[in-house]
């Protein structure tokens, strides 16, 4: 593909908020991803979910297609950065949803004007990527402990340094869950719908969350499920 292009199930008649999300890949390849490809297929259902439950609130659920499988040099990054500014011309807050090297695109890309938050789905967090782009928005993290694709010992480093220019941040690990987020998926998909949802402003954050973030930075990035 040349272009990046967004996927929505269908569009609320009027648009009071926006989540964006972005699948997973590889670190290496410049071919166009899969219409069925897993990083993709994994995203579907939380997707979903977010619009059955937010739909009636004005949320518009929108997925991205890449235009390259991989990484490479900060591809996703740009395809997620171009995706926002399509979706700025709704006027309304937007929030990241990430897998994997989504996440990673995601928490570069999320110093747009007009996003509001970003949750990382079983994120890769190398150590050289930046946080300053995070100041002031509100962050969620989730790793499976099963994870033997990105490292949940990185997770919680970077989640650190996140907390460190953002007090609304916080970070949960789901014991018995790996890479896919296939076992306990409805952990994850609560986690994630209940947060973008609260970062919104389409209904009150919920207490785990704001519990979570008041923690001190060790605790507030290690909450287990």
């Amino acid at each position: 593909m040349n272009r990046p292009y967004l996927v929505a199930a269908s569009t609320p008649a009027t648009v009071r908020a926006v989540a964006l999300i972005a699948h997973g890949g590889q670190e290496r390849g410049v071919a166009a991803p899969r219409r069925l490809a897993p990083g993709l297929l994994r995203m579907i259902p939380i997707a979903r979910d977010l619009a059955r439950q937010g739909g009636e609130g004005g949320l518009l659920v929108t997925q991205l297609r890449y235009r390259m499988v991989g990484y490479n040099d900060g591809a996703p990054v740009a395809d997620v950065r171009w995706a926002i500014d399509q979706l700025a011309t709704h006027n309304a807050p937007i929030c990241l949803v990430g897998h994997s090297m989504g996440s990673r695109a995601s928490l570069l890309a999320v110093g747009s004007t007009g996003v509001v938050g970003v949750v990382a789905l079983a994120p890769w967090c190398p150590p050289s990527d930046p946080v300053e782009q995070l100041a002031g928005r509100a962050v969620l993290f989730v790793h499976g402990l099963k994870d033997r694709v990105t490292s949940p010992a990185r997770s919680y480093e970077f989640a650190l340094r996140v907390h460190a220019v953002t007090e609304r941040s916080c970070r949960f690990t789901i014991a018995r869950s790996g890479h896919g987020m296939v076992r306990r998926a409805r952990v994850w998909h609560r986690l994630t719908t209940s947060f973008v949802l609260g970062a919104l402003e389409l209904h009150a954050m919920p207490r785990r969350f704001s519990d979570a973030m008041a923690l001190p930075a060790e605790d507030a990035s290690d909450v287990a499920l």
